[in-house]
């Protein structure tokens, strides 16, 4: 085994996009498949809702990051690379980039908008210039990435823990976003292992009023009352903190249908139907109350965005929705 990739499975090293996929695993795959050429791609998307972990590794550590890039061109014999940034951040950052690709074999581009532009297949579509939407899997990126060739992919803060490693400097931490109701919102260096109530805590961010949290972000992440918060995040990366009082179940649960709605491809009929179906039944809800005569209704449609939708949006609805109706509302018998 090549000596770096070593160094990173040593290193216990899982990707920080939320998959939480041993690192040296990609890169073992990558370098293992036979191809002429061969492909990197920090995805620097960002696509969900208040969330801005990305941002701030980019704009404080750049330098690691691109470190983290060029190593692995190296290493794994790559032919270019490719930075995917989401609009705002292409705009902000491609003048602080370009010096340092400068000579270098990485090239800037700028993500379509919506947020399943931000899938590691629909953003080869993009960089392809084809239509920005995903495929199904396998094969792999890893296997077949851009233009068929093996591709690595991942997010910025991977790359910057590759460089860390690189420079012996891996201290087992990890960037957590806050966001919401507290008092101080930001990004926050912890250790990878840290509970949800420890993270709220040490960044001073614990409310004194009643709460919940949703973790890995609006779009896919899960709902924690204040009795589940003393457990690890498990490779999601942000809190947000949602006071009680002031977000009402019903009106948060709409918002989140009409953002699938909205994102959705109309591809794919589990998703376009079951987010359309869930959406009808969230129309007739009175206050945080379900009848329950439409639980197994739910229960399928949940079921059926899970398994049978052709792309992560299904996946993640199933997720984030299914997390919402049984942790925010009660059956009503």
């Amino acid at each position: 085994m090549n000596n770096f990739i070593e160094q990173l499975k040593q290193s216990g090293l899982r990707g920080r996009s939320g998959s939480n996929f041993p690192v040296w695993q990609k890169w073992q795959a990558v370098k293992n498949t036979h191809s002429s050429k061969k492909y990197v791609v920090c995805n620097g998307s960002e696509g969900e809702p208040m969330i801005f972990k990305d941002k701030y590794i980019l704009q404080n550590y750049l330098k690691e990051v691109m470190l983290g890039i060029t190593i692995a061109l190296k290493e794994i014999g790559a032919q270019g690379a490719y930075i995917y940034l989401k609009k705002e951040y292409y705009q902000q950052l491609k003048k602080n980039i370009l010096p340092l690709i400068e000579n270098l074999p990485i090239e800037i581009f700028e993500k379509p908008e919506g947020y399943l532009c931000g899938e590691e297949t629909a953003l080869i579509n993009a960089i392809e210039g084809k239509e920005p939407f995903p495929k199904i899997k396998p094969p792999y990126p890893t296997e077949k990435g851009l233009w068929g060739n093996p591709t690595l992919i991942h997010n910025v803060e991977t790359f910057y823990c590759i460089a860390k490693i690189a420079q012996n400097q891996y201290r087992h931490t990890k960037f957590f976003c806050v966001n919401g109701d507290v008092p101080h919102p930001g990004v926050f260096e912890l250790p990878e292992q840290a509970t949800i109530e420890k993270i709220l805590k040490q960044t001073e961010n614990l409310p004194p009023f009643d709460f919940f949290v949703q973790a890995g972000g609006w779009a896919s992440g899960e709902i924690f009352l204040p009795h589940e918060l003393r457990q690890p995040l498990n490779g999601l990366a942000s809190i947000i903190v949602f006071h009680a009082q002031k977000h009402q179940a019903t009106q948060m649960l709409e918002k989140l249908l009409d953002f699938f709605s909205r994102e959705n491809c109309d591809r794919c009929t589990p998703c376009r139907e079951g987010i359309y179906r869930l959406s009808e039944i969230a129309q007739k809800l009175v206050s945080n109350k379900i009848p329950h005569t439409q639980y197994q209704t739910i229960e399928d449609i949940l079921q059926a965005l899970k398994y049978s939708s052709l792309c992560p949006l299904g996946k993640t609805a199933a997720v984030s929705l299914g997390s919402y109706l049984k942790k925010l509302f009660v059956y009503d018998n």
